[in-house]
């Protein structure tokens, strides 16, 4: 379709030239490959377009009638270059997003206003999901994914770093005791999530040394926020991200245990996108915002473990 398109632009340029010679100096081409690709074009319609002198060219009958045809068309295809034009030169239209349930209810929905006032022409159609989709396939710009990355096509760029937080309630802890080691996890209820990879099997690491603790418990589900409300509910002992306990642990509702053993999983948090060859601006400057809103040391992340909270 595509040689198609430059015959029919290589034969309308001729016919407003007046000559091979002349079509070939306005497009920058040589004449054996002006005059070859209108022999192409007739010989695929199987019609003669032009008729031949030494002198001059004239137009035969199917010729005006494609010239007509393909004048239209080629100017349809430059308006659509010249609306085209500022999408690639400035952050404008419409940026698709799916971001998981949680992080993107708790972070990224209350970052929006201040990015749509920075960037006025962006308009932001916003999914939240924690199940994975495909990006091409469902036309999303880009999305936000927590944990280890698949391989893929996609590339993908670091917005913060994450870990998950063992942790429990004042009131669990009274009526249950508090684990000393991983392996007491398993005389304990524990809520789990879903969608890890092994949802049942947790793994720690301190100095060195890594745990893997097979665990139960009363409550399973797919949403980080959910196992909180649980959590504070008495309900069990949750492996949280940071992000959603942050503030019932700054609050005291619930309390981080066994901190000398830590996550041992990747929990990064990344923005994923298609090929960045031609990455338009309303996708770099969207990751370039929440990388600037998030940074190497997000703000749920600050005195958190340390006493500070």
């Amino acid at each position: 379709m595509l040689e198609r398109l430059n015959e029919l632009a290589t034969f309308a340029a001729v016919v407003e030239q007046g000559s091979f010679t002349a079509a070939a100096r306005e497009l920058s081409l040589s004449k054996p490959v002006v005059s070859k690709r209108v022999a192409r074009l007739e010989d695929s319609l199987g019609l003669r377009l032009l008729n031949r002198t030494t002198r001059r060219l004239s137009l035969t009958e199917a010729g005006e009638q494609l010239y007509e045809r393909c004048r239209h068309l080629l100017l349809e295809v430059e308006q659509a270059e010249l609306a085209l034009r500022p999408l690639a030169s400035a952050p404008r239209g419409l940026l698709k997003v799916n971001a998981p349930m949680s992080f993107g209810v708790l972070h990224i929905a209350s970052c929006l206003p201040d990015f749509l006032h920075r960037y006025p022409e962006v308009q932001v159609d916003m999914t939240f999901a924690d199940q994975r989709i495909n990006l091409i396939e469902e036309g999303v710009d880009l999305a936000i994914r927590i944990g280890k990355l698949d391989d893929s096509s996609l590339r993908a760029r670091r917005l913060a770093p994450s870990c998950r937080i063992l942790c429990a309630s004042p009131g669990y802890l009274k009526r249950r005791g508090e684990p000393r080691e991983p392996q007491d996890l398993k005389q304990h209820d524990c809520l789990i999530y879903s969608y890890q990879r092994s949802p049942e099997r947790w793994s720690f690491q301190n100095k060195g040394k890594t745990r893997q603790v097979s665990v139960s418990g009363p409550l399973k589900a797919n949403n980080g926020d959910a196992l909180r409300a649980a959590c504070e509910e008495d309900l069990g002992i949750a492996f949280l991200p940071d992000f959603i306990a942050e503030k019932a642990l700054r609050a005291g509702r619930l309390r981080p245990l066994l901190c000398d053993w830590r996550d041992s999983t990747e929990t990064e948090i990344n923005a994923v996108y298609p090929d960045a060859r031609n990455l338009s601006p309303k996708v770099r400057v969207f990751i370039d915002f929440l990388v600037e809103r998030f940074g190497p040391e997000p703000y749920w992340q600050e005195g958190l473990l340390e006493g500070e909270a």
